[in-house]
């Protein structure tokens, strides 16, 4: 069953109530979600692939980006998942980009044609710089878009990591990518209508994958995002209250702390459990930016000097 097949359950869709019509839509949208199941495995190889390719000897690169690609509805998910990424976890703007066929145009509007455009692609991917420090991830729901299958192999030959979402098993994105994940949600309530089951299932694997790459490389403390842009009075709020409880202090205290560590999280829970303003940037920067490992660095220090007060 591919993505583009007609099925004969839903030939009289348009003829059913109102009340079958949804309940049909709504089983498709659950078993897009059971469709993941499967991909986990492949979900966590291309995150893990995704934080070793965005370090170097094990600390972070500065300049090393994830950088979306994709055609029609799958370029709007790509978009979607990648411009959250700033607010809730502080991932630099400057290192997101866009490979949409067509253009930012086509973020409103279709562009017809713009999908088949292999030369697009590979121009876009020469003019963006992509290289050996990026994670490139293609979406198609076919998996044979020639935008995104051009993208792909043109930021392979840069020697970017790549990694291929596609709903279609079997299908050439799969082959020409490091990290390939299928989600076969099959066919679709309306034949080739992929902004259903196969949009769904597309919007929950980059949730899944953006949220693991970004766990493991350290801007989530204890399902906390710690690295979170307080840019208004309510995340401002949140973040103070994040504070006291990680650092275990009144809010009075987490507030203060916050406000000499200018906003940030983690060194606000640093400077809050004892540390000066000094000491949690030299912390965050010998652990490269994971509060867990300066908390536990800071603990394990704790216990030398008391063991030796005990001698």
């Amino acid at each position: 069953m591919h993505t583009e097949d007609a099925s004969a359950r839903y030939i009289d869709l348009d003829a059913w109530g109102s009340l079958d019509v949804l309940h049909s839509l709504w089983e498709g949208q659950l078993a897009a979600v059971a469709a993941i199941g499967p991909a986990l495995a492949a979900i966590a190889s291309a995150a893990e692939a995704a934080e070793a390719r965005l370090r170097h000897d094990g600390r972070l690169i500065h300049d090393g980006r994830l950088i979306y690609v994709g055609a029609g509805t799958s370029a709007r998910i790509g978009v979607q998942d990648g411009v959250e990424l700033p607010p809730t976890f502080d991932w630099p703007a400057e290192r997101l980009k866009f490979g949409i066929a067509g253009g930012d145009t086509a973020i409103m509007c279709a562009v017809e044609g713009a999908e088949d455009s292999t030369e697009q692609a590979s121009a876009w991917i020469a003019e963006s710089q992509t290289g050996p420090h990026d994670v490139v991830i293609g979406l198609a729901a076919s998996g044979t878009t020639p935008f995104t299958l051009s993208a792909l192999r043109s930021a392979r030959a840069k020697g970017a990591l790549t990694i291929g979402l596609a709903n279609n098993p079997d299908t050439p994105i799969l082959h020409h990518c490091d990290h390939p994940i299928l989600v076969a949600t099959g066919r679709e309530a309306i034949a080739g209508s992929t902004r259903m089951k196969a949009g769904t299932a597309q919007k929950i694997v980059l949730n899944l994958l953006s949220t693991l790459i970004m766990i493991r490389l350290g801007r989530v403390y204890r399902g906390r995002m710690v690295a979170m842009r307080a840019t208004n009075r309510k995340l401002r709020a949140r973040s103070v209250a994040m504070v006291a409880e990680l650092a275990g202090c009144d809010e009075q205290a987490a507030a203060r702390a916050s406000a000499e560590a200018d906003g940030d999280i983690k060194r606000a829970v640093l400077i809050a459990m004892g540390s000066s303003l000094v000491e949690a940037n030299a912390l965050l920067d010998q652990h490269d930016g994971n509060l867990r490992q300066a908390i536990n660095s800071v603990s394990a220090d704790h216990a030398v000097l008391n063991s030796g007060a005990h001698r």
